[in-house]
């Protein structure tokens, strides 16, 4: 875990728990030290719709699932 006054480290452990890969981890730690920190923007939402296209799937399924069930139930 990053000291609270490590900044680079925080937001390197923030990208790590986001599951960001390597490239993007690494695009944005490259950004931050050279103060663009304006330029992380599309990078970061970038992989948010990438995660959220994940729930999306998921949630997709789990619908699948529950139909399957109701439907058995009423067999």
């Amino acid at each position: 875990m990053a000291e609270a006054n490590d900044v680079y480290g925080r937001v390197y452990q923030n990208l790590v728990d986001a599951d960001c890969d390597e490239e993007t981890t690494q695009r944005c730690m490259s950004l931050m030290k050279d103060g663009r920190y304006m330029d992380m923007l599309p990078v970061l939402n970038r992989h948010r719709r990438v995660l959220l296209d994940r729930v999306h799937k998921g949630q997709k399924e789990i619908d699948c699932l529950d139909y399957l069930l109701y439907s058995l139930k009423k067999m």
